[in-house]
């Protein structure tokens, strides 16, 4: 280091003499400076145009700049010349070279020069820090010194301290200790007080604290006996505990849930606790259940089935099936509710907080996962043992109510199970579709032939109902009322009864308490309560439901006060009523049967609807058939319409035997009652019976349109809305059709058309004055159409007849007068302008007469008459055209049209007659 230091400052010191250092050989550098001494004044002043520094450095070629060992600058040079022996060419380069070795000689020396200042000021600094660690040795070596003194004088004394507080402090542990162990042999009394007033958590900390003590102090004897005491404690607490976490499936208690969970944590066995409960849910599933079913089979029979719980249920009696079922139900919700309980709990206080470590989070996740995949683990238990006693039992024979109430039952256990995990209890759902689908086949076969016989004893008179009757207050409707309504747009009422599809699920909130009530102690039947569907409705209860709980508070005297009322108010509430029938009402209340079935088991919604539209159908058809069988061989063209010919000819094809292959999809067509005359012109032909039968037909209709939205919610899971559509738009739409053709067997009636026609023959059409007096036959027919009112008036005195059915009653009255009138008129060989007139005189007089007798404005199918009339003024060029247009008149009144007007004129005549005959053959006509 000296002599590195020495060097370098004799080289500072020796700055003022610094020189130029030598690049290259000696040899060349005195030539060249012999050269330069020796050149002529031209040389200087060649000289004197010599280039900058700068120039001169860029002109270095770039391989002079490589840093690499292995260049060699004599070899890189000569391979520059292509002719070594130009020696002209060598001197130049050999100058040039020269010239920038002095340039970068120069620079060199210039660049040291520059930092010549801040070598020497480092080296300063560099002799300023020898300095300082001379320095600092010695401070070192000084306190090490009195170190040394300090360590000879106080050292003995300090021990000799330190020895005299040493045995102190044994004696406080080894009293310590003595204390310790006498609390330790009071263990055991303390643990049995702490398990038994249920604080878990305590004896549990109590107990590991104590284990940790001895562990501390077993090299004491009798500690080390005690130890395996303790141990034996432990194992009778864990006990304690599984059987508490064991009550827990029945009935939980949060209080003592929450010390469980906080004694399994303090032992560290978080995850074997969950693993134990589920196992006692498990259990407890099992036991319950063979429990419940033992109890409700003979005592003969159990010792035989005690070991198989499948067989124990094919011993339960069919009588004691939906109260074995109920009380199963009951039992397993008590055990479902108390796993959800622990899984709310769970969710409400998490074990983990911030800043807890891996073990504590992994145990979070564990408990969570283990609580999720248990929850489908039960439902499937409970399933399984519900579904075991369904399908033992043989539903077959069941009453359809018994048979709803079975699945009422099961609905509302996959209800809760769809609250319980989202599980759709595909178990308990197969377990009685193939019993249900069956069942309702055989049930709906079975209705149909009843609804025949219903049919054929029918006498058509109205059954005496509410004025704001509809099929959501029949009994079978109990549970649809809210959901149809909804559906359908209306606004609840506040005093709704309350149902299932109105509450809603939230089991497990409405029912948080076994013990007071719960999901199955609703009463399943359908009939529980009576319906009331002739009562008035008064303003408290403007809705009209009946409530969904008996309430039996009236006394005597209220009750006889409100019957009293309701008599005063019978026979006008009657008349005000919707007109219908028994077999109507059997129809709406076997539509709320089935419908209660497809909302229990929406797997077969579209065989329930699909049955629902058979029901409708076979009205239907009954009702077109029973009152349009009279219908008379009039001069009036058919009123059946296109569309209504093609139902009945679909439902004949679809639902009615035809008496040579017989199916039990199909019914045979009924016969109506020989009590019902149709033929009694005082009863004016059973038009009550008509009038009740079809307007029952379209209450029915009006029904099924309300239900419609319904319908189509049932079936939008399935996708299968097709059909339905089809039945509206097809069946329901068309009913209101059959009122023509009912009506017009009564209507077309009302005057013998053989006596007028004869009437109309005998007047003088061919007068030559316009006359003032109308013709007799036109008397006649008022006559008729008067008593024909007053019998209208008399029966709607005692039945309510809606203004629809009357317009179309007097509709077909006024169709079948202007039929008539045409066929009179045609049937006149020749007619005079004067009788052209009388014949417009004779149909203005009745019409004036029919406005006072209907409320038909303006009075229908006029114009076709009267067209009729005016076409006799039309010329025999524009007649052509006429008849083209008019295609609503037979063959027969046209030609007699042609033959009076084309009277003279044979020739257009039998031209006019060839386009009729061509018109009546062509498919326009």
């Amino acid at each position: 280091m000296e002599e590195i230091k020495s060097k370098i400052l004799d080289l500072i010191h020796s700055q003022g003499n610094a020189k130029i250092p030598i690049v290259g050989s000696t040899i060349d550098f005195a030539q060249d400076e012999t050269n330069t001494s020796e050149n002529p004044p031209e040389s200087i002043s060649h000289r004197s145009d010599r280039p900058s520094d700068q120039e001169i450095l860029e002109t270095i070629d770039v391989q002079y700049f490589n840093e690499s060992d292995n260049f060699d600058a004599g070899k890189y040079e000569l391979q520059q010349f292509e002719n070594i022996t130009d020696i002209m060419k060598i001197e130049t380069q050999l100058q040039k070279l020269k010239q920038q070795q002095l340039v970068v000689s120069s620079n060199v020396l210039q660049m040291i020069l520059e930092k010549q200042s801040a070598c020497q000021e480092e080296f300063n600094r560099i002799v300023e820090v020898q300095t300082s660690v001379e320095e600092i040795l010695k401070l070192i070596k000084a306190g090490r010194s009195k170190l040394g003194i300090a360590t000879r004088h106080y050292t003995t004394a300090s021990l000799g301290i330190l020895a005299n507080y040493r045995k102190r402090t044994l004696v406080q542990q080894l009293l310590r200790s003595l204390n310790t162990i006498k609390t330790l042999h009071q263990t055991e009394s303390r643990m049995s007080e702490l398990l038994q007033i249920e604080d878990f958590p305590g004896a549990i900390a109590l107990l590991i604290e104590c284990q940790g003590v001895a562990a501390m102090y077993r090299h004491f004897t009798c500690v080390a006996a005690l130890s395996t005491k303790l141990q034996d404690t432990l194992v009778m607490a864990e006990e304690h505990l599984d059987v508490a976490l064991a009550k827990i499936c029945y009935e939980f208690d949060e209080e003592i849930y929450k010390k469980l969970q906080s004694a399994y944590f303090l032992l560290g066995k978080t995850p074997t606790a969950m693993d134990q409960l589920h196992m006692h849910f498990t259990s407890a599933v099992h036991d319950a259940a063979f429990n419940v079913v033992l109890s409700f089979v003979d005592a003969g029979s159990q010792s035989e089935a005690k070991t198989q719980y499948s067989q124990l249920c094919k011993e339960v009696e069919e009588a004691n099936l939906i109260p074995c079922l109920l009380a199963l139900c009951k039992k397993l919700w008590c055990i479902v509710l108390s796993y959800h309980q622990v899984v709310q709990w769970h969710q409400k206080n998490p074990q983990n907080s911030e800043g807890a470590d891996f073990e504590s989070n992994y145990i979070e996740q564990y408990v969570k996962q283990k609580l999720n995949s248990g929850l489908t683990r039960l439902w499937h238990d409970v399933q399984t043992r519900v579904s075991s006693l369904v399908l033992a039992a043989n539903l077959a024979n069941y009453k359809f109510d018994d048979f709803l109430q079975v699945l009422s039952i099961l609905h509302r256990l996959s209800e809760i199970g769809e609250e319980l995990c989202g599980s759709d209890s595909a178990e308990v759902t197969n377990s009685v579709r193939t019993q249900s689908s069956n069942y309702f086949s055989r049930y709906h076969a079975s209705k149909l032939d009843d609804l025949k016989i219903f049919f054929e004893n029918e006498v058509w008179t109205q059954c005496p109902v509410r004025s704001d009757f509809s099929c959501l207050h029949l009994q079978e409707f109990r549970g649809l009322r809210c959901t149809v309504e909804q559906c359908a747009g209306v606004q609840l009422r506040h005093d709704t009864s309350i149902d299932s599809s109105s509450v809603g699920a939230n089991f497990f909130n409405r029912f948080p308490d076994p013990k007071t009530r719960t999901p199955f102690d609703t009463n399943f039947h359908t009939n529980a309560t009576d319906e009331d569907i002739l009562a008035t409705s008064v303003p408290d209860d403007p809705s009209g439901y009946f409530s969904e709980e008996s309430e039996d508070e009236e006394t005597d005297v209220a009750h006889i006060g409100l019957e009293m009322g309701k008599e005063k108010e019978s026979s006008q509430h009657c008349i005000n009523g919707p007109l219908l029938t028994n077999t109507t009402l059997t129809v709406l209340r076997l539509c709320g049967k089935y419908l209660q079935m497809s909302r229990l088991l929406k797997f077969i919604a579209s065989e329930v609807v699909m049955a629902l539209t058979q029901l409708f159908e076979y009205y239907f058809y009954t009702v077109y058939m029973f009152f349009t069988s009279d219908l008379p061989n009039t001069l009036c063209p058919n009123v059946t319409s296109l569309k209504l010919q093609a139902v009945l000819k679909r439902i004949k094809e679809n639902l009615i035997n035809d008496y040579t292959t017989e199916s039990e999809k199909k019914v045979s067509e009924a016969n109506i009652s020989p009590v019902v005359d149709l033929s009694d012109p005082e009863t004016l032909y059973g038009l009550q019976e008509r009038i009740i039968a079809m307007e029952s037909l379209i209450f029915l209709s009006e029904q099924f349109n309300f239900l419609k939205s319904y319908l189509e919610k049932l079936l939008q899971s399935q996708g299968s809305t097709h059909f339905l559509n089809q039945f509206y738009s097809q069946t329901v739409a068309v009913s209101v059709e059959i009122r023509k053709p009912v009506y017009a067997c009564v209507s077309w009636r009302l005057v013998d058309a053989r006596q007028v026609l004869a009437m109309m023959s005998r007047v003088d059409w061919e007068v030559k004055d316009v006359m003032s007096q109308h013709s007799k036959y036109v008397d006649y027919l008022i006559m008729e159409l008067q008593m024909f009112h007053g019998k209208l008036t008399e029966l709607k005195a005692r039945l309510h007849i809606p203004e629809p059915a009357l317009n179309v009653i007097w509709e077909n009255v006024i169709y079948f007068l202007a039929n008539l009138f045409v066929e009179g008129f045609s049937s006149s060989k020749k007619c005079s302008t004067g009788g052209r007139a009388l014949m417009q005189l004779d149909f203005i007089q009745l019409i004036s007469k029919l406005e006072k007798l209907c409320s038909l404005r303006p009075i229908p199918h006029r114009e076709y008459v009267e067209s009729y009339v005016k076409a006799y003024y039309q010329p025999e060029d524009d007649l052509e055209n006429w008849i083209k247009d008019h295609t609503e008149y037979t063959s027969k009144h046209l030609m007699a049209l042609v033959s009076s007007v084309c009277q003279n004129n044979k020739k257009s005549r039998q031209r006019l007659s060839a386009l009729v005959e061509e018109l009546e053959k062509s498919t326009v006509r």
